[in-house]
Formats: C-alpha cells, structure tokens, sequence
C-alpha cells in the first residue's frame, strides 16, 4: 500500500477517519472479541493517511475547523 491516493479518496477517507474511535477508546469491554480488529483497521487507516503524507492527528481539524480548539502553543 505505497500509492498515493486521489483528492477526493483522500477527503473521503478523512471524513470517516473523523468518525472512527480513537484507538485508546478500543477495549475489549466495549468492543468483545474484536476489539483487535478494530485497532488494526484504525492502524490501517492511519498508516494510509501517512502515505499520503496527512498527520492523522490534525484531520479532525481539517474537516471540522469551527469545532476544533485553537493551539495554544
């Protein structure tokens, strides 16, 4: 998986990232038996945003910037 992806599959996959949990909300409590699949598939995407050169720590900004705080640093 080292192709970089077009514009609007890019968007697209950074509007779901934004709806996926964050990996530190995946237990096993909440997911069952599954929770590990669930973290791969986040890693998944994760690995796929950086391919494309997304940090994805800052997608949540880039599709809802009215909902996301200003730095403070």
């Amino acid at each position: 998986m080292s192709d970089k992806m077009s514009e609007s599959a890019l968007q697209a996959l950074k509007i779901a990232f934004t709806y996926m949990p964050k990996a530190i909300e995946v237990t096993k409590y909440e997911y069952g038996d599954n929770y590990q699949k669930t973290l791969d598939h986040i890693e998944t995407v994760r690995e796929m945003l950086l391919i494309n050169d997304i940090d994805p720590e800052e997608v949540y900004g880039d599709i809802n910037p009215e909902s996301t705080p200003n730095s403070t640093y």
